[in-house]
């Protein structure tokens, strides 16, 4: 295995011979350049420091960031965000309404991150079409690893290279996998996408300011220094445009902070899912009792009919939304009395988002890099479905008519 900080020279030698090749060159025309996606899922915009990751923030430097971060889409949670990033739809209208959610038009099915034959099934993720169908149907040939919705086949299309979810695959071997997909001159993609999930393991186990958050962090832009690396060795430095995303940032929540959203009736509602946004059934015959209980004022979460919830959110459409939805205020988790029942003595939530996409905890990194990114550019009040358009127009694919995202001004060259 090639040294953390060998792999970080290659890099910053990547990045110096990638400018020196574009500086006077103008943006391509015609073919278009190799385009990668990557997600660092739960990645804070102020993770990035060049301490920790300092192939990150080189490349922040030779391109385009922004310093504040990008603001997720709501709830702001992990698929539903994966899947507005290539969609360029809100979770309302592509209909990952939640990591776990139970869809009407899919009876005797719940959806959950760990159910693979929900996650597989393409008729959830069917509401909208991500880049790589899309790429796929117009001859551009695509990579995906791990990324939400890639498992299943969507309007009859599969990704040309996908990969199913393996959590305990290392960073450097997901990096290695998609070289390898490069060396293939026949199924070699035009746009792929890389996922990492470390920061986010690390965020919920330990909280985001932790030791274990930053050497996370540390490992996924070692990743990145591979990644670059592998690139130069290819004879690819100055020919690939990277998008470097999260899906949405973390909240510290400290112990003790759970709301038993139930406890003063249980059996009144049934809680869909738990979480920063939760979803709640209402019992048949309890319904008035359950409705009393949820949309009363509580101090630390607020609870409306699917039909109420804020415009600002576009979200409560979907008939896959919950007929009642509870947000919690920023450092709370929402639950029921009968899992904290089963929770053992040590469990505890040390971090979670989920939140307002307004919050500020709740940014996710945006950076691009490349041969048709503006260098040393900054972006500011972008949001994650503008993510979309921007890929499509790297890969020069035409976006996908009424989506929800828009070109984000001062990215591209």
């Amino acid at each position: 295995m090639i040294p953390t900080r060998r792999l970080v020279a290659l890099a910053i030698l990547f990045l110096l011979s990638a400018c020196a090749s574009t500086a006077t060159t103008p943006p391509l025309a015609g073919p278009r350049p190799l385009t990668i996606l990557v997600s660092i899922d739960g990645f804070r915009p102020d993770y990035l420091t060049e301490r920790d990751a300092p192939t990150l923030s080189a490349l922040a430097k030779g391109g385009t960031l922004a310093p504040k971060g990008m603001k997720p889409s709501f709830p702001s949670l992990t698929f539903p965000n994966h899947y507005s990033l290539v969609t360029g739809l809100r979770p309302d209208r592509h209909g990952l309404v939640h990591n776990t959610f139970e869809a009407p038009d899919i009876p005797g099915v719940r959806f959950s991150l760990g159910a693979k034959d929900a996650v597989t099934d393409g008729r959830f993720w069917s509401q909208g079409e991500p880049i790589w169908v899309t790429a796929e149907r117009a001859g551009v040939k695509t990579g995906t690893m791990f990324w939400p919705g890639s498992e299943a086949e969507i309007n009859g299309i599969r990704p040309t290279r996908y990969t199913q979810f393996n959590q305990a695959m290392p960073s450097a071997e997901r990096v290695d996998v998609l070289l390898g997909w490069l060396d293939d001159p026949v199924a070699r993609p035009g746009f792929a996408t890389l996922y990492f999930d470390i920061v986010d393991t690390a965020g919920h186990n330990f909280g985001p300011g932790s030791d274990e958050v930053r050497a996370s962090v540390t490992e996924v832009d070692a990743a990145i220094a591979r990644l670059l690396a592998g690139l130069e060795a290819r004879g690819l430095a100055g020919q690939v445009n990277l998008v470097i995303v999260a899906d949405h940032g973390m909240a510290p929540v400290p112990v003790g902070h759970t709301i038993v959203a139930d406890a003063e009736a249980p059996g009144a509602v049934r809680m869909v899912t738990n979480g920063a946004t939760a979803g709640f059934e209402l019992i048949p015959g309890r319904e008035a009792e359950g409705e009393a209980l949820l949309l009363k004022s509580h101090p630390n979460m607020t609870c409306w009919r699917r039909t109420e919830i804020p415009a600002r959110f576009g979200y409560g459409r979907n008939p896959r939304v919950a007929p009642i939805v509870c947000l919690a205020k920023v450092g709370w988790y929402i639950s029921n009395a009968q899992s904290v029942a089963r929770r053992k003595p040590s469990d505890r939530v040390t971090g979670a988002h989920g939140y307002d996409p307004d919050e500020p905890e709740m940014a996710a990194l945006f950076l691009a890099y490349g041969p048709d990114i503006r260098v040393g550019g900054t972006v500011s009040g972008m949001i994650n479905v503008d993510v979309y358009p921007l890929l499509m127009a790297l890969i020069g694919v035409p976006a996908v008519p009424g989506v929800d995202g828009k070109l984000p001004p001062g990215v591209l060259r």
